[in-house]
């Protein structure tokens, strides 16, 4: 897939676990593992609001774009 999700990255940055981020946003721990781990096929903007209001943080920080598709 083109896009990155690099939300271990930010919660390794801000010191928070993911049951933490997921108390504080209102999703389970299990949707975001699935979208930590790169594997979740979309996001609905107002979960990432949420994330990046927790996390303190823009999109960006944790939403990348691969430029090498070429594998996929």
């Amino acid at each position: 897939m083109a896009i990155i999700v690099d939300l271990d990255v930010m919660l390794a940055k801000r010191k928070m676990r993911l049951n933490d981020l997921s108390a504080s946003v209102g999703v389970s721990p299990q949707n975001l593992s699935i979208l930590k781990t790169g594997k979740a096929k979309a996001i609905r903007f107002s979960t990432l609001d949420a994330i990046c209001e927790a996390l303190e943080c823009e999109p960006g920080d944790i939403l990348k774009h691969n430029t090498n598709t070429s594998g996929d």
